[in-house]
């Protein structure tokens, strides 16, 4: 059992920054990747950025130069600072992690989702 708790989200006008954070609780193994997805209405999920266990990290190109993920290993903590923000990024984004078992790879975990509003 792995649970994720996400906070950080709000309003906030064009221009502005937010940091999200998310917490991992539970069965977690210490090779694993953590990254943050966002779900616009009427729209696909998307990968926004991830980082593995050794510090690695991919963005995708609307968040390069924009946004920056870390993690703190020791606390299982994910965050993600997000500057220059526009209506974009408004979106309800998501926390994930995933890790390997020895009977099945690649298994996701998934916060509740917290709402971003960039909106003046």
């Amino acid at each position: 059992q792995v649970q994720l708790v996400e906070s950080g989200g709000g309003l906030v006008q064009p221009g502005g920054s937010l940091r999200l954070s998310c917490a991992a609780s539970g069965s977690i193994f210490s090779i694993n990747t953590m990254g943050w997805y966002r779900q616009a209405p009427g729209k696909q999920r998307e990968l926004v950025a991830s980082i593995d266990n050794g510090g690695g990290t991919t963005y995708t190109a609307s968040a390069r130069g924009r946004f920056t993920i870390s993690r703190d290993n020791a606390k299982n903590t994910v965050y993600l600072q997000m500057n220059c923000l526009n209506s974009e990024d408004t979106a309800v984004y998501y926390c994930n992690l995933k890790q390997d078992y020895s009977s099945r790879r690649g298994v996701d975990y998934w916060g509740q989702g917290t709402q971003v509003t960039v909106s003046s």
